[in-house]
């Protein structure tokens, strides 16, 4: 898969994100920069990475996450043979022994 273009401005955001120190400053960060929907799929997303690179099937994923399986796909096709940018977040969460509540709890319906 090809690499996003680099932008100065999107260095910005990212720089921007790499400066936060706390769970606290992401929420309050992110809750500003995204929609309630778009995080939730981020987050969801995420999870269902994770999901995947533990050889979950899609059945499972969908119906812990509430992600659609072409959504699925997409994550599976990026772990497969995108940029590692998921594979390397979630060695380096497992390293830190952080895991996910993979379940959709607290997610609003038909999102």
């Amino acid at each position: 898969m090809a690499q996003p273009k680099r932008t100065s401005q999107k260095d910005y955001l990212f720089e921007a994100i790499l400066a936060l120190e706390s769970i606290d400053d992401c929420y309050n960060f992110f809750e500003d920069l995204c929609t309630i929907k778009e995080l939730a799929e981020m987050a969801k997303r995420m999870c269902g990475a994770k999901m995947l690179a533990e050889n979950k099937v899609y059945t499972e994923i969908t119906e812990a996450t509430g992600l659609s399986t072409a959504t699925i796909s997409r994550i599976n096709r990026c772990l497969k043979y995108g940029s590692d940018g998921y594979a390397e977040a979630i060695r380096r969460l497992d390293e830190k022994g952080i895991l996910p509540d993979e379940t959709a709890e607290g997610a609003p319906e038909n999102e």
